[in-house]
């Protein structure tokens, strides 16, 4: 499956001047210098700045921006672009001002090398701040294009984009490959403009045409706006009352839960499960419910299967998904069960970041996030052998490599580099969750089998529910180990033959 094209993004930059600066005649330098720097409106800035946009010459002479019109337009294109990107977030956001300033580090490399170019064959005749002029003229000829792809990332968000777009069609990328050849276009405009030496000009093109292709590939996904999962939760589901009576119900359940697993028939590979949901969410409370009835139902698991789950509606049945109880659950199933032989499958359900920690939120409740070498490290020392380990989050593809290993299967929603899908406050289940478990595995006892025969499954209905960020990407880790034993597995659970 193609990826989406991701809209377009540049912050303020610079750019400046009509006459390269440097090419005057031989005069005293007070009256070159008071001839050459004419003081401009603010006004003609902005216009000449939309005339370098559509790729005009600038008419702005050798004059440059005085600081205080330098700053404004600074702070003007700044604040158009920092408020309509709030419309790329569907729901709730937060200001990320991580994400505000990382396209600005791009912007201070792009003047420090327009800076050193401007250096090169100057004379103490020409007109200064060479650099400010190209600052000006850039943060202004940069903006339309900017404000469009931003225009057309809230519209993807919204689905208020044609079905071509979403499903990676070459009329879109030719369309994202057009602005971006706009802008690198601009860009050597305007430093056209503003270098004088001829040597300098083609370096500075260059440098610049590969940072802007690196912030391109690298920056633009950093946004002012992110999603704020945990106010979209809030208003989803119920607020948790924390008591000293819910204290005391929440460690009773837990032992009761760990009390009631019983161990599995000797001389068979055997399955117990453990599903944790740490992110007080609809959509992981059904999920979670789910998972445990394919595991019960279809891997003969009854009385070998615990849930956590953080969810205010659960409070007075479910354990809560916590670090603490998920590795008391480990520590107290690896005590019931043949740990040479049978199988642990273990499920986690939530938000993830590109940090690869599992989101936890059941607020006011503090909970800790999850990494996989938390993970790794609680099963090692509770001596599983055999694992079965499915990640459905985003950017879940970072997982695999902390917890593959001879005796493990490790299987992802996404890969280290992308969002999984279905995880909104609408979604009945997450895709991967709904193809691998709610469908494949009633069809199949085979992890493997079934994780072949979701993946495409994930990729068309992420086509026809429009994701914006390119194809999920599933993983998947097999270790040469835990083959024969998931093999027995099988075997056993299929129905004799009449």
């Amino acid at each position: 499956m193609n990826a989406e094209p991701q809209p377009l993004h540049t912050e303020a930059g610079p750019e400046n001047t009509s006459e390269p600066i440097g090419e005057v005649d031989a005069q005293p330098a007070a009256a070159v210098n008071a001839e050459a720097v004419p003081s401009l409106s603010l006004w003609v800035w902005i216009r000449e700045g939309l005339r370098t946009a559509a790729l005009l010459q600038p008419q702005t002479g050798r004059s440059a921006p005085t600081p205080w019109q330098l700053l404004l337009l600074l702070v003007l294109a700044s604040a158009l672009q920092t408020g309509l990107s709030r419309f790329e977030v569907d729901g709730a956001a937060q200001f990320s001002l991580a994400g505000w300033l990382y396209p600005w580090c791009i912007t201070s490399f792009l003047v420090f090398m327009v800076w050193a170019a401007c250096t090169v064959g100057r004379r103490a005749s020409d007109p200064p701040q060479p650099v400010a002029a190209w600052l000006g003229l850039w943060t202004v000829a940069s903006l339309p294009l900017s404000l469009l792809g931003i225009l057309m990332g809230a519209l993807a968000v919204h689905a208020w984009l044609p079905d071509w777009w979403y499903s990676g069609a070459w009329a879109a990328w030719a369309l994202y490959g057009l602005m971006w050849v706009w802008l690198i276009a601009i860009l050597v405009r305007v430093t056209l403009t503003v270098v004088a030496s001829g040597m300098a000009r083609a370096g500075l093109v260059a440098g610049l045409v590969l940072l802007q292709a690196f912030a391109t590939w690298q920056v633009n996904d950093s946004r002012p706006w992110q999603a704020d999962y945990a106010t979209q939760a809030q208003n989803e589901t119920p607020t948790l009352k924390l008591s000293q009576l819910v204290f005391e119900n929440q460690q009773v359940l837990l032992d009761k839960g760990l009390e009631a697993l019983r161990p599995g028939t000797p001389g068979r590979v055997n399955v117990f499960g453990l599903v944790f949901a740490p992110y007080a969410q609809d959509v992981f409370l059904r999920e979670s419910g789910m998972v445990a009835g394919v595991l019960q139902d279809r891997f003969d698991a009854k009385g070998r299967v615990l849930q956590l789950v953080n969810h205010p509606g659960a409070t007075e049945t479910i354990p809560w998904a916590t670090n603490q109880n998920l590795e008391d659950a480990i520590t107290a199933m690896a005590k019931v069960m043949d740990r040479e032989r049978d199988v642990l499958v273990l499920y986690l359900t939530s938000h993830g970041g590109s940090d690869f920690r599992l989101a936890a939120s059941h607020w006011p409740l503090e909970v800790d996030e999850l990494t996989p070498q938390m993970l790794r490290k609680m099963l090692d020392n509770a001596g599983i052998r055999n694992r079965v380990i499915a990640v459905s989050a985003c950017y879940s593809g970072g997982w695999i490599e902390p917890l593959a290993s001879d005796t493990t299967l490790a299987m992802t929603a996404a890969d280290a580099t992308h969002t999984s899908y279905g995880c909104g406050k609408k979604s009945e289940l997450t895709f991967f969750g709904r193809a691998m478990f709610d469908e494949q595995l009633r069809k199949t006892h085979s992890f493997e089998q079934a994780f072949q025969n979701a993946v495409p499954v994930i990729a068309q209905r992420e086509v026809e529910g429009k994701k914006t960020d390119g194809f999920s990407n599933p993983q998947i880790s097999v270790g040469a180990g835990i083959r024969p034993v998931l093999l027995q597995l099988e075997k056993a659970l299929e129905p004799p033959a009449k």
